[in-house]
């Protein structure tokens, strides 16, 4: 498609972000910067803290009223409190699988945030809230294993930049979680909420998330060519071009969201590729 070729030429169309989509962007980011610059010196209190919380009851009101400030709604307010459990998971002494899912829980959250702080209709925030919710109960009750490291994409959202989803699906059959966990969880929610941005509003608005999840994405596959040697390397080339050619003709022409199921369509890759 000529969605991002054609950015180029566009640029003196360009619009500023609006104030909620820069608002969003700031909030991922901070939340990111918040997980990976504190002091080794503060692991063990953050550690503390985070365990100390798992037992609150987010979903209970009273037990978020006192340390939350009065302008945030109740759904907020929750979210705040699912965030603090989830902060445990991803400390390092937590298996990588473990970390995978808490940062990708985080994301979902941020994602769901941003719905519900511009009162938004769609059931985009509501998507995403339940999926993060479904993560963090799974971690409490130390049954992630069940979890399935393929989701699929939402009805407000669609498999849009086939090349993102093919590093990110190579580099999850590679196990390349191992070596960056958060950066893969981060891309793939980036992904799904850019595009549901773009069909809602159109490149402008989902141009931003996209760049991040390139970023990401790059981030990730540096750190995996980094761990292996010249064998793995080139297998996991092989696999990210097998993966685009299957999810290439996934892009929607018409820019519509309509979700898509990618397990059956990775199941289909992996056995291409043996």
């Amino acid at each position: 498609m000529l969605r991002f070729a054609t950015m180029a030429t566009q640029k003196k169309s360009y619009r500023p972000f609006t104030a909620s989509t820069v608002a969003a962007l700031i909030s991922l980011a901070l939340g990111t910067l918040s997980l990976t610059l504190a002091p080794a010196s503060q692991a063990s209190a953050v550690d503390s803290v985070s365990v100390k919380s798992i037992n609150i009851d987010c979903h209970t009101a009273k037990a978020m009223q006192a340390s939350n400030p009065t302008y945030q709604s109740a759904h907020q307010r929750t979210i705040n409190c699912m965030m603090t459990e989830l902060n445990s998971y991803q400390q390092q002494q937590r298996s990588a699988r473990q970390r995978y899912f808490a940062y990708k829980a985080q994301a979902w959250l941020n994602y769901a945030y941003h719905e519900d702080s511009i009162n938004s209709r769609s059931i985009a925030g509501k998507q995403a809230f339940e999926a993060a919710d479904t993560i963090l109960q799974a971690l409490k009750s130390g049954t992630e294993n069940r979890l399935d490291l393929t989701t699929d994409i939402p009805t407000t959202s669609a498999l849009m930049r086939p090349d993102l989803w093919a590093t990110l699906s190579a580099l999850k059959d590679r196990q390349g979680i191992d070596q960056a966990p958060r950066e893969l969880a981060y891309s793939e929610i980036a992904l799904i909420w850019a595009a549901a941005n773009h069909c809602q509003q159109g490149w402008r608005q989902s141009s931003a998330h996209f760049r991040m999840a390139d970023r990401w994405l790059q981030q990730a596959r540096e750190a995996y060519v980094n761990a292996h040697n010249s064998r793995d390397n080139v297998a996991l080339e092989e696999l990210i071009n097998q993966y685009y050619k299957h999810y290439a003709p996934l892009d929607p022409s018409d820019d519509v969201c309509r979700g898509q199921t990618l397990a059956n369509n990775i199941s289909i890759t992996k056995s291409q590729s043996l």
